[in-house]
């Protein structure tokens, strides 16, 4: 089935430019096929005014939860809250119950993903058995089961001597490493950073937990040569540590969080569970060494860290209550408001971050809109401004300080290989 799209804009990720062009793309190929106006007929038109057409956006780093915990999330809720925030290709971390840790865990969750519909599920598989920091898992099954990459994320690899074995078998097989950094010695459980934790009488988690395990982590994958990845960078000495290794060519590659880059512990009015998250919101110069890092491309991606909970679970006392906050379906309506429409960074610069890199980062296919490429697309509306309101996510995580939040920017019609999955606010 072919399908055109009319009435949009489509951005040029060369000069950041906005053209008004139409798009035919085929269901049944999942391509592109071509790309201009007096296109072939087609078995659907769908119109646009003027919305401007972005490659799909992928994520490195969600949690679906699925399987063993689907009161928080279902790979079909969290597929459906991905293509409603514009996205065509989410990596899902293997902290579930049972981790993913063997290829038939991998495989199964290939095959819910397939059934679920709506965006596209790529699986990360643990690093060691069980998560538990003691055996690796077989690398190679895993690769060849359909894992995109490995982390225990939820937590760090202790065992540095365990972790540079790791990265010699991961360079074996061609798999990048995506590291959770806490060194749990500094850590020790710690809930807020300094300056919050004192005011509300919480326990601390240093960020020196973080930056010591990168520092460690960002040597032994240069020794080895081994990709390594590093999830939800927080603090200002991790992102000096991965400016410095890029220098000199360690192949390694990072991601920050929206909430990293719009909140820092200052924005904690309460003590309230819907700020805490792992690694918690930093310090303001913490966050504006995550910004200057993004902007100028030490941190290569975006990634949400989607991390939904029960409304009761995020109802228990701070100390208690678990570590997350959601924020698929309003990553780039936050980040095209208070970046790009103040001026930080441009249209075509988030696009790259939250498209093209995470697709070169992990060898996925998509990233840009091409003849030929992968007919994975969303339309957003660049124009229209409302009101964050969780009520209203796809997802059954509500945890989100961006509640109330005004933006710009939501998608409107969203396409993965070339079927719609979402249009006006309804996932197909």
């Amino acid at each position: 089935m072919k399908r055109k799209i009319t009435g949009g804009r489509l951005l040029d990720l060369t000069d950041g430019s906005l053209t008004e062009t139409e798009i035919l793309v085929d269901e049944d190929s999942g391509l592109v096929v071509a790309i201009g106006f007096d296109l072939p007929a087609a078995d659907e038109t769908i119109e646009l005014h003027g919305e401007v057409l972005l490659p799909g956006f992928i994520d490195l780093h969600v949690h679906l939860r699925e399987p063993g915990f689907e009161h928080k999330e279902t790979i079909q809720s969290g597929a459906r809250a991905a293509a409603a925030g514009g996205f065509t290709k989410i990596a899902c971390m293997p902290n579930t119950n049972p981790p993913l840790d063997s290829a038939a865990k991998v495989q199964d969750v290939r095959e819910r993903a397939q059934a679920a519909g709506a965006a596209g599920v790529f699986p990360i598989a643990c690093i060691t058995e069980g998560q538990a920091g003691k055996t690796l898992t077989d690398y190679q099954a895993l690769k060849e089961a359909g894992a995109i990459a490995l982390s225990d994320d939820g937590k760090g690899v202790q065992d540095g001597g365990l972790m540079r074995e790791a990265f010699i078998r991961a360079a074996e097989v061609g798999l990048p490493i995506a590291i959770h950094a806490e060194d749990e010695s500094i850590a020790r459980d710690g809930v807020f950073n300094p300056g919050a934790a004192a005011k509300y009488g919480v326990s601390v988690q240093h960020g020196e937990s973080e930056s010591a395990m990168i520092a460690r982590d960002l040597l032994l994958a240069e020794q080895t040569g081994a990709k390594l990845h590093i999830c939800h960078v927080s603090v200002e000495p991790a992102v000096a540590l991965i400016r410095w290794a890029k220098q000199r060519g360690v192949r390694v590659t990072a991601e920050v969080t929206p909430h990293h880059l719009l909140l820092s512990e200052d924005a904690i009015e309460r003590a309230d569970p819907v700020y805490k998250v792992n690694p918690p919101l930093r310090s303001e110069a913490d966050r504006l060494a995550c910004l200057e890092g993004f902007l100028d491309g030490t941190l290569d991606v975006i990634a949400t860290d989607h991390a939904p909970h029960s409304a009761e679970e995020k109802a228990k006392p701070l100390s208690a209550a678990p570590f997350g906050i959601v924020g698929i379906e309003t990553v780039f309506p936050l980040l095209y408001t208070y970046l790009v429409e103040t001026g930080h960074i441009s249209l075509r610069d988030l696009v790259l971050r939250m498209s093209t890199r995470p697709a070169e980062a992990f060898g996925l296919t998509g990233g840009s809109i091409r003849v030929g490429g992968p007919a994975d697309i969303t339309a957003v509306d660049l124009d229209t401004e409302r009101t964050i309101d969780p009520e209203k996510f796809y997802s059954k995580g509500r945890n989100t300080p961006f509640a109330g939040w005004q933006a710009k920017g939501f998608s409107q019609l969203t396409l993965f290989e070339g079927k719609v999955i979402y249009k006006n606010e309804e996932v197909r």
